[in-house]
């Protein structure tokens, strides 16, 4: 049984209801309970928070996990001490964007965290969650 730990960032509390076009209209906990149903073999813990520290502690509670799922929304372009925590852990992280950065502002186009992701799964909707599963089980 994988212990995986999935961290979604600040704003992500809102989806289902918040910009539909490129979030879509599932709320993240719906979605969870399907990909808990999907992954027998995985022992998912979720964890989302609005805030740059409880964001950095959430992430370093990922040493105790056997890989992190992690979507630092806004913060993957804004926050070294974010990208800090994910480089101080040995737990692989695998970053995760439902909505195709590329294709939006381009203060987007970049992600302090992506240099120290095991993985990077970007504009695939709440499917990227599934493929970041299938890497973890792939580690």
């Amino acid at each position: 049984m994988k212990k995986i730990l999935i961290i979604n960032g600040p704003n992500l509390n809102l989806l289902g209801k918040r910009e539909p076009v490129l979030y879509g209209s599932e709320s993240f906990e719906e979605f969870l309970e399907d990909l808990k149903g999907e992954y027998p073999d995985a022992e998912i813990t979720y964890n989302q928070e609005n805030g740059e520290k409880e964001l950095v502690d959430a992430i370093q509670s990922g040493r105790e996990f056997d890989a992190v799922i992690l979507n630092p929304a806004a913060y993957s372009h804004t926050s070294i001490a974010v990208a800090d925590s994910v480089a101080a852990i040995e737990t692989p992280v695998i970053e995760v964007h439902i909505s195709n950065v590329f294709a939006r502002d381009a203060y987007r186009h970049h992600s302090y965290v992506s240099k120290y992701a095991a993985g990077i799964v970007v504009g695939a909707g709440l499917d990227g969650y599934r493929m970041a599963m299938d890497q973890v089980f792939r580690l």
